[in-house]
This record gives C-alpha cells, sequence and structure tokens, in this order.
C-alpha cells in the first residue's frame, strides 16, 4: 500500500513528466544499458534506435502517475506488459536493476528539484508496481507449467518450412523430446530465442497462425528489411529466412498475449477480422477455431488488406475455409493491385479500408472486431469503427511492437 502523502507527491510530479517523459526514458535506458548490459537481450533494439520504445515506457509512467490511488484502472495494460515480460523470462530479480535506473534517472532529470521526498515517493511507487508484475508473473510463469509441461525456453524442430508470400516463411514446429503439444488460445504468440554477439541470444515474439490443436506450433515470419524511416533491418527474421531449414533446432518459450478470441456460448454476434499484411498470423489462427466453434449458426467476415498479390499471404489456406464454411464472408483489398493481380481477379477492392467497406460488409449488425496490422493502418481502422458506432468493448487489437493505444 503506497501512503497517501506518497501519493500526492506522485500527482503533484505528473505535470512534469508528461512534459518531458521522454526526455526521462532515453536516460533510463542509456543508463540501464551502460550499468547493466546484461538486461539488453531483453529489449528490441530497432525500437529502441526509432524511439517507440522510449515513447510507449513514457507513457505508461505517465499512466501510472495519473492512477496511482486507482491502479485497477489499468489492469488491462497490466496485463499486456505481465504477458510480454512472461514471455521473454523477466524474473523478480530484474525489477531492482529497472527501479535503481528509474530512480537515478528520475533524480538526474529534475536535478536540484529532485527532493528525497520524491525519490522516496517514487520508490514506493515502483516497488508497488513490481509486486503487482512480479506475481502476476510468477501465475503466468505456473500457468505455464502446468498447461504446456515447461517453463523458459525449449529446443523445437523445424518439420517444415514453407512460403507464404515474396516476404513471409512459415515454419512449423515440434518439441525436439516429442512431447505432445497442447492447445494455445488463437491469438498467442511465442517466443523464438537465437544466437547473438557476444555470445549472448535475442528474442522476438511471433503469433502462433495455425489452427489451436495443430501437431505443431506455426510461426509465419515476415522478414523485416530497412525501412526509408532509418528502421534497421529485423535481427530475427532475417536470421530466420536466411539460416533456419527444415531439421534445423531453435528454442521457444510457450505461448503468451492476452490478444485471444473470446466467444461466448450462444452468442450468435458477428465476428469480424481485419488484418493488415502480416497481422493476417493471429487472426487466421482466431478465424479456424471461430469457424470450428460457429457451427455455420454466427457470421464469420474477414477483412484482408495487402499492397498487392506478391505480399498476400495465405490466399490458398483461406480460400478452403471460405469454400467450407458457409458463414464465412472474405473480402481482399490491395492499395496498390499490380497488372497481374487485376488480371487474375485476386481482390474483391482496392485503395485503403474506408467507411463504405465497413458499412457494406456489417452494416447495423451487432458485432466483435479484431485488429491487426501496421500501427496506422489500426488507428485509421479504429477510427472509422467508431464512425460506425461501435462500443470500444467490442473492439480488441494486436500492434507489433512496444504496447501503445489507438485512442485518447
Amino acid at each position: 500500500m503506497i501512503k497517501p502523502e506518497s501519493i500526492q507527491i506522485i500527482k503533484t510530479t505528473l505535470p512534469v513528466l508528461q512534459q518531458h517523459g521522454e526526455d526521462l526514458t532515453r536516460l533510463f535506458y542509456q543508463r540501464m544499458f551502460e550499468n547493466n548490459p546484461e538486461v539488453k537481450p531483453y529489449f528490441n533494439q530497432a525500437h529502441q534506435q526509432v524511439g517507440s520504445q522510449q515513447r510507449a515506457l513514457a507513457s505508461a509512467i505517465c499512466a501510472y502517475a495519473q492512477h496511482i490511488d486507482n491502479p485497477q484502472a489499468l489492469a488491462g495494460a497490466v496485463e499486456l506488459i505481465a504477458q510480454k515480460h512472461a514471455s521473454l523470462g523477466i524474473k523478480a530479480e530484474h525489477y531492482p536493476i529497472v527501479g535503481a535506473n528509474l530512480l537515478a534517472s528520475i533524480r538526474e532529470l529534475l536535478g536540484d528539484a529532485a527532493t528525497e521526498d520524491i525519490i522516496e515517493a517514487w520508490g514506493e511507487a515502483y516497488m508497488a508496481l513490481a509486486d503487482i508484475f512480479i506475481n502476476r508473473e510468477k501465475a503466468i510463469y505456473e500457468h505455464h507449467e502446468e498447461q504446456y509441461g515447461w517453463q523458459g525456453f525449449k529446443p523445437f524442430v523445424v518439420v517444415k518450412r514453407e512460403f507464404n508470400s515474396d516476404n513471409i516463411s512459415s515454419f512449423y514446429l515440434q518439441p525436439q523430446d516429442g512431447e505432445k503439444l497442447p492447445p494455445h488460445k488463437p491469438g498467442q504468440y511465442i517466443t523464438v530465442r537465437v544466437p547473438a554477439a557476444e555470445g549472448r541470444h535475442t528474442m522476438r515474439n511471433y503469433s502462433l497462425s495455425n489452427e489451436p490443436g495443430s501437431a505443431t506450433y506455426r510461426i509465419s515470419v515476415k522478414r523485416e528489411l530497412p525501412s526509408p524511416a532509418d528502421s534497421p533491418a529485423g535481427v530475427v527474421s532475417n536470421f530466420l529466412h536466411e539460416h533456419i531449414q527444415q531439421g534445423d533446432l531453435i528454442e521457444i518459450a510457450p505461448p503468451c498475449g492476452d490478444f485471444t478470441l473470446k466467444t461466448p456460448e450462444n452468442d450468435t454476434t458477428a465476428q469480424v477480422f481485419i488484418a493488415g499484411g502480416v497481422g493476417i498470423t493471429p487472426l487466421l489462427s482466431m478465424l479456424h477455431d471461430a469457424l470450428d466453434k460457429a457451427d455455420g449458426k454466427r457470421r464469420i467476415i474477414l477483412i484482408q488488406a495487402a499492397i498487392n498479390g506478391d505480399v498476400h499471404a495465405f490466399e490458398d489456406e483461406i480460400a478452403r475455409l471460405a469454400d467450407k464454411h458457409i458463414n464465412m464472408q472474405w473480402h481482399v483489398r490491395y492499395s496498390e493491385p499490380t497488372a497481374a493481380d487485376h488480371a487474375a481477379n485476386r481482390y474483391d477492392s482496392e485503395g485503403l479500408l474506408d467507411a463504405n467497406l465497413v458499412e457494406t460488409l456489417i452494416g447495423e449488425q451487432d458485432a466483435d472486431y479484431y485488429l491487426c496490422g501496421p500501427k496506422a493502418m489500426l488507428k485509421h481502422t479504429y477510427q472509422l469503427l467508431q464512425q460506425h458506432q461501435t462500443p470500444a468493448s467490442s473492439i480488441h487489437y494486436e500492434l507489433f511492437g512496444p504496447a501503445d493505444q489507438l485512442h485518447g
């Protein structure tokens, strides 16, 4: 329990954090990586380079300060972060490292204004939050052991590799020890760990794209090339594309994630999946599960957006599902179709997602929406759904990268 006087101090310092939050988080990461380089593998350095991790942490710190007297208001954000921490193997012993570097960074940022009362209040607030995460992550690890039979990283064999588009390849994985895989929740991801420089490892999360209950896990990985915005090439995605073939071993951690399909029994509310690019991966797992459970009684809609046919993944697999299930509607929209796409009639409409498409496909029917894709597309789609009078509680989304909001 945080003392009332500490809560008041935290609230008093909130305007400074809101104004200088990113300055604080840049100081924090720089200090921590210098003082404690052993924690560096837990962080995506590409996100560090473009600043998205710093912005996300600044937003999280400000949100915590704003709700310091009502942490339950942040329960959703806490669960998302706890799942991410557990996927990477964050343990209780890491929290004092973060706390020491964070408090030192606050002291440096505030300078002479950093009184002992302020530092003590933030130290108290940090430990209260750390306890919440430590307890929740402990429960997740225990669930991993009970549900999947292992914690941490375990070797898996690549039993198959296939190309899904010009930039996406799928890797089918089975445990090296031959143990059966319990079903994952549709929408969850696993963590892949690969060798890195200086004898260390680097880790990335990849959504499971296969139907829950399959004999293998399937991850479908987009090869991340350098972008014009100075975002570097993806270290793990390029390693997988260039070096991993059938028969190779990779290490993975158990499924995690809170972006999962929710299908209440005896409910005929439509389920709408809106995917952009490689965002199809968790939604494809959801689509399989939704169709299995709907038994033809629930309307299932997939809107799949891609640049063109060259990067349109899982076309054949989804077509088979659409042919098999009369309650499924599949709409493909290309933003920049090629002449070959037009000649082959590979898509249904052209351009970005718009209000007319939402109105035409869904109309006035109640629906739950699951979105995954690039952030700009998700922000745009979220706004379209708001204009469509969709309740926020009916919109669920996953961002690949640091946690962020599409609204507010």
